[in-house]
């Protein structure tokens, strides 16, 4: 692996440096909440508890998208398992109710198995609201271990040559060897959370390898992204940019976007290694200006239908959590005020309080509208990115305690070795 000892020791440096307490974050990012969003954001995350209250105990599998408002299933959690007991996490956060302790521990059990799954990427997805959570507010250590041993088959799928981690596909499978995508992004805190725990450098050096790779082809100059960059898998060399999810390789998936926001923050506030931040606030700003009034993306932003199009409730959700995140690190009140509006807009436009057999928070979402699945449907990831926003801005030291909002401070040297 083609990582220097130096880099990964001063991104480590960057890292444990003195951190904001999100208090102190929410202060220096931002106004006071005004009282009328603070009571959109109290009701919306009341109406999600007693949603969870009534639908969760019912539930003994893992929610992947609804089909005529009722939740469908799979056993191993595909790669949305670890929402459904971070969810729960969030609401026993919102109520204090042991009984949603007590599910999302059951839930996050029966992810055990995938702890030694090398055919994903989501490994992040599937243990960091999940075990990682569970660690936090428990203090047991098997939670951590098994989060370690999913970052263990998660570098398995490290490809030195390129400095990428491959999205899609067993290790042996040449199909989508090279294939790069942006939700990558948001599974680097594990390999991140998976340093720390154990002081080895492999894991830290993994993820900044990966995101500066990520950093330095999928950004366009505007700031949008394209949802894959391919690479070819026996040299590291450049192909170019692709999709699945969005309309094309020259347009913007607005959920792609938003795990960029989210996921190139969450890297510079692990190394505070100041390009990650530069390049999570050219994304923010591309789709900060590309919201349409209502403040809920459109599926893609460069789709011929926009700003005329279907909806993403769940790109939404993710970007207020990236915002909200970026505001902090930044200290710019406007993306912590862009991230109420999305929250409020969400909040009022997008729940399921109308329908008395919907079994989700969040409604209007699209899954993969190329493929004509999920379109307006919910989706656990915007139910969980929902609450996690709202209890950011209405409780952050309690989220604080589940997901770690600490922001490093930027350590110069740590620019200068990562840079080498």
């Amino acid at each position: 692996m083609s990582i220097s000892r130096r880099t990964v020791l001063a991104v480590a440096a960057g890292a444990t440096a003195t951190a904001a307490s999100p208090a102190q974050a929410a202060q220096t990012s931002g106004e006071r909440v005004p009282a009328s969003d603070t009571r959109t954001l109290e009701a919306a995350a009341d109406y999600a508890v007693e949603k969870l209250r009534a639908v969760a105990p019912g539930v003994s599998a893992f929610p992947i998208g609804t089909k005529f408002e009722k939740w469908v299933f799979s056993k191993d959690g595909d790669w949305v398992g670890g929402f459904w007991p971070g969810t729960l996490w969030m609401a026993y956060l919102r109520s204090g109710d042991d009984v949603f302790r007590r599910l999302a521990l059951d839930s996050a059990r029966r992810l055990a198995p995938r702890r030694y799954d090398t055919t994903t990427h989501d490994l992040g997805f599937l243990f960091c609201p999940s075990w990682v959570t569970a660690w936090r507010l428990t203090g047991d250590d098997t939670w951590s271990a098994g989060a370690v041993q999913a970052a263990d088959s998660l570098i398995k799928r490290y490809n030195p040559r390129g400095r990428f981690i491959r999205a899609w596909g067993a290790l042996d499978d040449p199909q989508n060897a090279g294939r790069v995508i942006m939700d990558t992004m948001m599974n680097l805190d594990l390999l991140a959370f998976a340093g720390r725990r154990t002081g080895d450098e492999k894991y830290l050096g993994v993820a900044v390898e990966h995101a500066k790779t990520a950093q330095r082809y999928f950004p366009r100059p505007d700031g949008s992204t394209p949802h894959v960059f391919d690479f070819d898998p026996a040299t590291g060399a450049p192909i170019g940019p692709n999709t699945v999810q969005g309309y094309s390789p020259s347009s913007c998936w607005s959920r792609g976007q938003a795990w960029g926001i989210y996921g190139f923050t969450t890297m510079y506030r692990r190394t505070g290694h100041q390009p990650f931040l530069s390049t999570a606030r050219r994304l923010a700003d591309y789709a900060t200006g590309v919201l349409t009034p209502d403040h809920v993306p459109v599926w893609d932003y460069r789709a011929p239908q926009q700003p005329h199009d279907i909806k993403d409730a769940s790109a939404g959700a993710v970007m207020a959590c990236g915002l909200l995140d970026l505001s902090a690190a930044t200290g710019s009140a406007e993306y912590r005020r862009i991230a109420l509006r999305i929250l409020t807009a969400l909040s009022e436009t997008c729940l399921t309080t109308r329908s008395t057999r919907a079994e989700a928070i969040v409604a209007r979402c699209t899954r993969n509208r190329p493929a004509e699945d999920g379109i307006e449907v919910s989706l656990p990831y915007a139910d969980y990115y929902l609450l996690e926003g709202i209890l950011r801005v209405l409780q952050p030291q309690d989220v604080d305690r589940a997901i770690d909002l600490s922001t490093t401070a930027t350590a110069t040297s740590t620019a200068t070795e990562i840079n080498r």
